[in-house]
């Protein structure tokens, strides 16, 4: 995901999606593990989407980004 569609979320629809996020990057380790993985590129976008996602809900957290939808 793009770092302009979660900085247009609020902190409570990114909580949502690092919770996704996060069972989606242990979903991909689970199946590389059962060697089921087709692209195992796809482990590291979703770490990468999940860092950037905490990093810009730790940022609103912090105030130094606005929330707009909630202030």
């Amino acid at each position: 995901m793009k770092a302009h569609d979660l900085r247009s979320m609020s902190i409570e629809e990114l909580q949502e999606q690092v919770r996704d996020m996060r069972t989606e990057v242990f979903n991909l380790r689970f199946r590389k593990a059962a060697h089921q993985l087709e692209n195992p590129l796809k482990i590291r976008d979703s770490k990468r989407s999940l860092a950037r996602a905490l990093t810009l809900l730790r940022e609103k957290e912090l105030g130094m980004i606005a929330d707009e939808k909630g202030s």
